[in-house]
C-alpha cells in the first residue's frame, strides 16, 4: 500500500482519560503531517481540533456515549449535533450495548436512527451536506450471531460505517471480525476496525479483510515503519 494511500485509511485517535489539550495539539499536528482522514477525539476537545485543522485536509470526528452506549436517545441525538455544531465533521457513536445485549432490538435501532436522522438534518441545515455517521457495535461482547444482527440494525438506521470497537473493550478488531461486518453489509456502508491495530501489517490486514477505515493511536508509528 502506498503511504498516501495508508495515511486516508487512519482516523488518528486520542480517547485517553488523561489525555490533555497538549495532546490534542500534537495530535493534530501529526495528522496534518501526515495527511490522515481525520482526528477522532472527545466532543470536549472537537472545537479545538477543528480551529487547529481548518483548511486542512484532516477531518474532526467525535465520539458519542462512548464508551457504553448507555446514554439516552435524546442524549445521543444532542450530543451529536452538538459535536457538529463544535466543527466536527464525524461521529462515530456507541449503540446502546447493555440495551442490544438485553434483547431491546428495537430501542438500539429506534436510538440510532434518531442520532443519524439529526445529524442528517443539522448537515444539511448548515449548508454541509451529508456528514458520516459511524456505528460502533462493539465485537467483543458479541456472538456471531449478533454481530450480524447489529449490521442490520445499524443498516436500517442508515448509518454510513460500521466500527468494531471502542478499543476499551476486552479486546479490539480481529480479522476475523471485520471479515463477517464486511459480509453482512451492503458495499455502500464502510467498515471501520478498531483496537489493538498498532502496526502497518495490522492496517493491512485490516483492509485487506474489507476495512477502509481503521482508528489508532499508532499512526505516527505506522506511517514511519510503512516510510522506512
Amino acid at each position: 500500500m502506498l503511504p498516501e494511500e495508508l495515511a486516508k485509511t487512519i482516523d488518528h485517535t486520542l480517547l485517553r482519560a488523561d489525555g490533555t489539550s497538549a495532546d490534542v495539539e500534537r495530535l493534530c499536528a501529526e495528522a496534518a503531517e501526515h495527511h490522515f482522514a481525520a482526528v477522532c477525539v472527545f466532543p470536549h476537545f472537537v472545537p479545538l481540533a477543528a480551529g487547529l485543522l481548518r483548511g486542512v485536509d484532516v477531518k474532526v470526528c467525535s465520539v458519542v456515549s462512548f464508551p457504553f452506549g448507555a446514554d439516552l436517545p435524546r442524549v445521543k441525538a444532542v450530543a451529536a449535533v452538538e459535536a457538529l455544531s463544535n466543527g466536527s465533521d464525524e461521529v462515530d457513536v456507541v449503540i446502546n450495548i447493555p440495551a442490544f445485549l438485553s434483547g431491546e432490538f428495537g430501542l438500539v435501532r429506534d436510538e440510532l436512527a434518531g442520532v443519524v436522522r439529526a445529524v442528517r438534518v443539522r448537515g444539511v441545515n448548515s449548508g454541509r451536506g451529508q456528514v458520516i455517521v459511524k456505528a460502533i457495535i462493539e465485537t467483543c461482547y458479541l456472538s456471531d450471531k449478533m454481530k450480524r444482527l447489529a449490521c442490520l440494525i445499524c443498516a436500517d438506521a442508515g448509518v454510513d460505517f460500521v466500527k468494531t470497537s471502542t478499543g476499551l473493550g476486552p479486546h479490539g478488531a480481529t480479522v476475523a471480525d471485520v471479515e463477517l461486518l464486511r459480509d453482512c453489509l451492503d458495499e455502500h456502508i464502510g467498515v471501520k476496525a478498531s483496537g489493538g491495530i498498532r502496526t502497518e501489517r495490522d492496517v493491512e490486514l485490516m483492509v485487506n479483510a474489507g476495512a477502509v477505515r481503521v482508528g489508532t493511536s499508532a499512526g505516527v508509528a505506522i506511517m514511519q515503519s510503512c516510510l522506512a
